[in-house]
């Protein structure tokens, strides 16, 4: 298995991409490629590490080089046909030739869909490809879907966003029949904009009929009652929401900290729970759960979190490995198809 990573894509770029699978590559049977300029990547591995060739590290590192970064602030269209040369352009590529099986990268998310949408191609059917983010919830974990790909959205996508979260949960992660709920700021049929109004019905009306177990709307409080396993919403609200839900475990875990550091009695009393207190933020630390998938486009393409550290990407090289070893593109191809 070749896992192909795009070494210039994010806000920490190239350096914790490197460092992250540096520590990924021990912990994984997959090779993993590292796509983007050659001499940066080198002289960032001889600073670190003191080494001259990356091969040296581990003989499953390698580097693929190019010429071009795709920056955040590009237009994603115009970036994907002039920057052929782009570390994600020649990742995709790639992945469409078979010289891997799973690529990943923190760029540009709009270039990211578009790459993936006109470079590899949707699976048949699939009117428009999204991120499948997954969240921590109580005694379970939540998909969020669509997590930032798709700004403006159509009913029917967001029933298609239903159906394939679904395929993927319940073939991948062995989830039975998985909830499905739509975002919206009441649990009534009524409430909501006309796309919530019309997205609710859609889904009451076609949910069976295309597997989706939908249970109605969800407030955002809700989400992570462990009664849901499914939240489904447009890409603009959801990134929204998941940047609002990153924000708050950064908050809990740092107001908890510096509660349990303000004098030695608080520091003495909470020896005892530290163990309890470890847990609890390795619950809520969303660098735990790695990337999102993209669903719907025909081979495995993960989205990396745009402040990805070394840690989210050793997770993230991890978790794309278990995408391909799980087969997820392939069961939804053949479900989705059918």
């Amino acid at each position: 298995m070749i896992i192909l990573l795009d070494a210039m894509g994010g806000d920490k770029a190239p350096d914790a991409n490197i460092k992250g699978a540096v520590k990924a590559i021990e912990q994984i049977e997959a090779e993993i490629v590292l796509i983007g300029n050659e001499t940066i990547i080198k002289n960032r591995i001889k600073e670190l590490y003191g080494k001259d060739d990356i091969s040296q590290i581990s003989p499953r590192l390698t580097i693929h080089h190019t010429t071009e970064t795709i920056e955040m602030e590009d237009i994603p269209t115009q970036a994907i046909k002039h920057k052929k040369d782009s570390s994600m352009v020649v990742g995709f590529q790639m992945l469409k030739e078979g010289k891997g099986d799973v690529f990943i990268s923190a760029g540009n998310s709009g270039a990211l869909l578009t790459g993936a949408t006109l470079l590899v191609g949707r699976i048949k059917g699939v009117d428009r490809p999204a991120i499948a983010g997954i969240l921590p919830a109580y005694k379970s974990r939540l998909v969020l879907m669509d997590c930032g790909a798709n700004t403006n959205c159509k009913p029917i996508n967001l029933l298609q966003f239903a159906q394939m979260a679904s395929i993927y949960l319940e073939t991948t992660l062995g989830v039975k029949q998985p909830r499905v709920g739509l975002l919206n700021i009441g649990t009534e049929e009524t409430k909501g904009n006309e796309l919530m109004k019309q997205s609710y019905q859609l889904l009451k009306e076609k949910g069976k009929e295309v597997g989706v177990n939908f249970i109605g709307n969800v407030e955002g409080r809700d989400a992570f009652s462990g009664n849901v396993d499914i939240v489904v919403t447009d890409g603009f609200t959801g990134n929204i929401f998941l940047k609002a839900v990153e924000g708050l475990g950064k908050f809990v875990k740092r107001t908890l900290s510096e509660s349990l550091k303000k004098n030695v009695l608080s520091k003495i009393a909470s020896v005892p729970s530290l163990p309890a207190i470890n847990r609890f933020a390795k619950t809520v630390d969303y660098k735990e759960y790695g990337g999102a998938l993209f669903l719907g486009v025909k081979k495995p393409v993960v989205k990396a979190h745009g402040s990805s550290d070394e840690k989210l990407f050793e997770f993230t090289i991890k978790q794309a490995e278990q995408f391909v070893k799980n087969k997820a593109v392939e069961k939804l191809t053949e479900q989705f198809e059918k």
